[in-house]
């Protein structure tokens, strides 16, 4: 048994590390592309091929349910574009763009107590988010 311990540990070492570079990465990314940074359009027009830009991602946050089920992907672009969910601009425009769920909208609804209980909450039968009784737009 002792004899297996210098092969065992430096493998759990190595995915400690692996995993701890894919969480580091993940979130740097995931901070890069949720950031309230325009990219210059040409430079966007690049990235989008390597990386998930903020003004690609930023579709996803959109209160139309056809713009919301897009641009899922906040690391690496081509899962969307190979299952066919992306999408390169909103209707509106990225200056006209409504973000967040339109049942949320309301002041009341921005308290932290409203906001923790959210998920929970389908009063109308529905989904509370996106489900049935989402008003279309």
């Amino acid at each position: 048994m002792m004899t297996l311990k210098p092969g065992i540990l430096p493998l759990i070492f190595l995915a400690s590390m692996a995993s701890l570079a894919f969480e580091v990465l993940l979130n740097v990314s995931s901070m890069f592309n949720h950031g309230n940074v325009r990219l210059p359009l040409a430079l966007d027009r690049v990235l989008r091929w390597f990386v998930v830009t903020p003004d690609m991602h930023r579709v996803h946050h959109s209160v139309v349910p056809s713009e919301t089920n897009r641009n899922f992907g906040f690391n690496l672009p081509w899962w969307d574009r190979l299952f066919g969910t992306y999408l390169a601009q909103p209707a509106a425009g990225h200056e006209r763009l409504v973000l967040g769920v339109s049942r949320f909208r309301d002041a009341a609804e921005l308290r932290l107590d409203r906001m923790l209980l959210q998920p929970f909450r389908g009063e109308d039968g529905g989904d509370p988010i996106g489900g049935p009784k989402e008003a279309a737009h």
